[in-house]
């Protein structure tokens, strides 16, 4: 979704916004179709000339007007899934601004608009979801955390069995892994996409705090700890790969949930958001073993992360099929 909302990124020049947000779609369109939400046929001429100036393959391009509130489609998006016989569907979940902290109802009717207009089978669980809340490893394996959706803000405060359940229904999974979130700037309660990743079906990165005294420090050994001693659907460990913070980043009054951990894994490259800290270049170090048939592509951050998210919050994948 091209970013719109003026308050989504106070104080901050939009247009310096829309360049980090096209180094992102830059390196997509080169090797993927990238859709992107528009809010009306103004903004889409406008955009369309933008990414035309800005040397994007527009042959991979698809501009849709479906209006919006804000620009983090990973987590009003629809959630699409495998089914057994190989065919694609869509889970769409309820959005309500992560407990209804800012305006939602576009961002949510905008999900089940590209759920029905996609074709596909879809289902809508009646229970409020956001995409970066989950992470699975398309094996069985869901992990996720107990203060985003367990939260009392969101689903009346459903209880652990019974959301568990709804994973397991929904997402085809048969192991939920909990962690604890609450990560220091996070508007989202604690987002598993800035907490722990998979990589591939056995192993994950997870972000770690080195310095002790840094508020995140506790939470975050919290999680990596847990996920040591965490097994997968066949009961199995995960291998578990340590990945730095970028440290505090933000204003003396504010800081934001940066983490390298928000990485989009795309078709033939990674992509990472960095922060200008010395650890950007450690975190694409550790990064690039763990994808040796993909490309890792730094994504300047620096000013989308007033937003309050990162690359893997801008975009949604949706898988081909089989």
């Amino acid at each position: 979704t091209w970013p719109h909302n003026l308050e989504t990124w106070p104080d901050q020049d939009m247009q310096q916004v829309e360049t980090e947000f096209l180094s992102i779609i830059r390196p997509l369109a080169k090797n993927e179709s990238v859709h992107i939400l528009v809010n009306d046929e103004e903004m889409e001429n406008s955009i369309a000339s933008t990414l035309n100036d800005n040397n994007v393959a527009m042959d991979n391009i698809l501009l849709h007007d479906i209006p919006t509130n804000d620009s983090w489609i990973r987590d009003y998006g629809p959630n699409f899934i495998m089914q057994n016989d190989g065919k694609v569907a869509v889970n769409d979940w309820d959005f309500d601004s992560w407990g209804r902290k800012y305006k939602w109802e576009l961002d949510d009717l905008a999900g089940t608009v590209i759920a029905e207009e996609s074709g596909l089978h879809h289902f809508k669980p009646e229970i409020v979801l956001e995409g970066g809340a989950i992470e699975v490893n398309g094996a069985g394996t869901c992990v996720t955390t107990e203060s985003c959706i367990l939260n009392p803000n969101r689903n009346n405060g459903i209880t652990r069995e019974s959301m568990e359940t709804v994973l397991k229904d929904y997402l085809g999974v048969s192991k939920v892994i909990w962690l604890h979130g609450e990560m220091e700037g996070d508007d989202t309660d604690g987002h598993i996409d800035n907490l722990a990743r998979f990589v591939n079906s056995t192993t994950m990165v997870c972000a770690v705090e080195e310095d002790k005294e840094d508020p995140n420090y506790p939470c975050l050994k919290k999680n990596f700890d847990r996920l040591r001693a965490a097994t997968d659907q066949n009961d199995k460990l995960l291998e578990i790969v340590a990945l730095p913070m970028p440290g505090y980043i933000g204003s003396p009054s504010e800081r934001l949930p940066a983490s390298y951990a928000n990485f989009y894994i795309a078709n033939k490259s990674v992509l990472v958001p960095v922060y200008n800290h010395p650890n950007d270049k450690r975190a694409l170090a550790i990064l690039e073993p763990l994808f040796p048939e993909r490309e890792i592509i730094p994504i300047p951050s620096t000013t989308l992360i007033w937003g309050l998210g990162g690359v893997h919050c801008l975009t949604k994948q949706q898988p081909v099929g089989i």
